[in-house]
């Protein structure tokens, strides 16, 4: 495998790779090793202070929304091009960065290009208005105009197709971006920065500010010239975005945790199943929001598909996340690491059978915890009710399909859910009962970019995804025409009448 150079990470302001302003930097730390990767700068509210105002002017007095539509679509094909042309270097990237399998990050990769050429494609067929006649006087139609700045705070898992999930669609529409990365992730972010300028776009179209949530975050968060916040992440942060972003009144579009349910029925096709929800947590490092974190299982089924679940877990590859064949890789911080590990020991605290994988000596180092099996569960467990976001699986026996409904939407959280079972009526029933964004029927996490991706509860505010992106990153305009003759009320035109003397005294 190629091992490429990684150098120092920069600010990228107004088409410039830059230090922080003080100086400022932090380390980037493995997640395989503990030891630093590279040193980044570290942004504070003076650099987000630059970045805007270098997105403001871009967007004010910039080409970028006044361009063509077709020329702003090939600067985001080129984009997606030059994606597909660094992806051998982007999952190397990923892969060290954030310690996810080299095979699953590679994948990543393919996706984000297409993250691109998918909106360059809805700009085209779907970024259109409506049109009403009323009688033969007027037409009333809409148009969809940019926004204006778009301020981006992704994640630290998937972190390259998650930013390219959010700039994709505000550059594609025409806004221009501040992009706040997660610190634990700079790496990619870097990369995107490279190839965005690479592909020439004008300056201030798009930025990047690394540093920490509570200041460069905070600061992009309040800054009165940024209209919109894009954010993904843990719940509380969300909460204090929405605090913070309301004073300067932003439209605000929040991905946030989960604790999604995967409801295994007796007549459920087992094998399939099992794969499913085994993928669904331990892929990732279980390091994904709409993982199956809690598992239900039939009683009919509940000690068979158990023991398949122990086997599969002791068969799990845990390994250095650049060797193809390793399955999970470690967690991406230490801070995370130990958080993670508190919760397997806060299960047994509260009677759960711990079954976990065994990691090999060789893998001290780093922040490896196995494929965790929580048995013997109740769903008002601690561990059962927050979000844990590590390879962790509450298991729970349910017998009715009244009884796991009630059990599954007992929680703050309603990003996911997954119904496995032979009884199609049933799997409708229910899935339409479950209070979560998505649902999917007798299948695994599989998306298609056209469905809006968000959640319910304490799991996000808005949907991002197809064209429903369009009603966050774009303003709607109604412009009323008249084509024929009409009838105006007219005011003002009457004289008033003089009063006589007489009416005066």
């Amino acid at each position: 495998m190629t091992a490429y150079v990684v150098r120092d990470v920069k600010h990228y302001i107004n088409g410039e790779f830059l230090e922080a302003v003080s100086n400022g930097r932090f380390s980037n730390i493995s997640p395989f090793t503990n030891k630093e990767i590279n040193q980044v700068a570290r942004g504070t509210e003076a650099e987000i202070d630059l970045a805007v105002a270098a997105a403001r002017r871009a967007f004010d007095h910039g080409p970028w929304r006044e361009m063509s539509v077709k020329e702003r679509l090939s600067y985001i094909r080129k984009i997606a091009d030059l994606i597909e042309q660094e992806a051998g270097e982007i999952s190397y990237l990923e892969s060290l960065d954030t310690g996810l399998p080299i095979s699953q990050t590679k994948k990543q990769a393919a996706r984000a290009a297409e993250n691109f050429r998918f909106y360059a494609e809805m700009v085209n067929s779907r970024l259109v208005g409506e049109a009403y006649q009323v009688d033969e006087q007027y037409i009333n139609y809409t148009i969809h105009k940019p926004v204006g700045v778009a301020g981006l705070i992704t994640p630290w898992n998937a972190p390259f197709m998650l930013e390219t999930w959010k700039v994709a669609p505000a550059l594609a529409t025409g806004n221009t971006v501040v992009l706040k990365p997660a610190e634990w992730s700079p790496l990619t972010a870097n990369k995107l920065a490279e190839i965005i300028d690479k592909a020439g776009l004008p300056k201030g179209v798009f930025n990047i500010v690394h540093g920490f949530g509570e200041t460069a975050g905070a600061a992009l968060v309040a800054h009165p010239d940024v209209q919109l916040i894009s954010f993904t992440g843990e719940t509380k942060t969300g909460s204090e975005i929405s605090r913070n972003g309301a004073a300067t009144l932003k439209r605000v579009s929040m991905e946030l945790g989960g604790k999604s349910p995967a409801i295994v029925f007796d007549d459920a096709d087992a094998e399939k199943a099992l794969d499913a929800v085994v993928w669904g947590i331990f892929s990732f490092n279980g390091e994904r929001c709409t993982a199956n974190s809690r598992l239900f299982l039939q009683e009919g089924i509940y000690d068979e598909f158990v023991q398949s679940l122990k086997e599969r877990v002791n068969h799990i590859l845990i390994g250095d996340p650049m060797d193809p064949d390793s399955e999970v890789g470690p967690l991406i911080h230490k801070e995370h690491y130990e958080n993670v590990k508190r919760y397997i020991r806060l299960a047994e605290e509260e009677g759960a059978e711990v079954v976990s994988g065994t990691i090999p000596p060789e893998l001290s180092e780093g922040n490896f915890v196995a494929p965790t099996l929580l048995l013997n569960c109740r769903n008002d467990m601690t561990v059962a009710q927050e979000e844990i976001f590590g390879p962790v699986m509450a298991v729970i026996p349910f017998k009715s399909e009244e009884q796991v409904l009630a059990m599954a939407n007992d929680t703050k959280y309603g990003l996911a859910a997954y119904v496995w079972t032979s009884d199609i009526k049933r799997g409708h029933r229910l899935a339409q009962k479950v209070d979560s964004g998505m649902v999917w029927i007798n299948s695994q996490n599989v998306r298609d970019l056209r469905i809006p991706f968000g959640g319910s509860k304490n799991s996000g505010v808005g949907r991002e995804g197809g064209h429903y992106s369009f009603e966050f990153y774009t303003e709607t305009q109604a412009v009323h025409v008249a084509i024929g003759e009409q009838s105006i009320p007219k005011f003002g035109v009457k004289k008033k009448q003089q009063m006589t003397a007489s009416e005066i005294q």
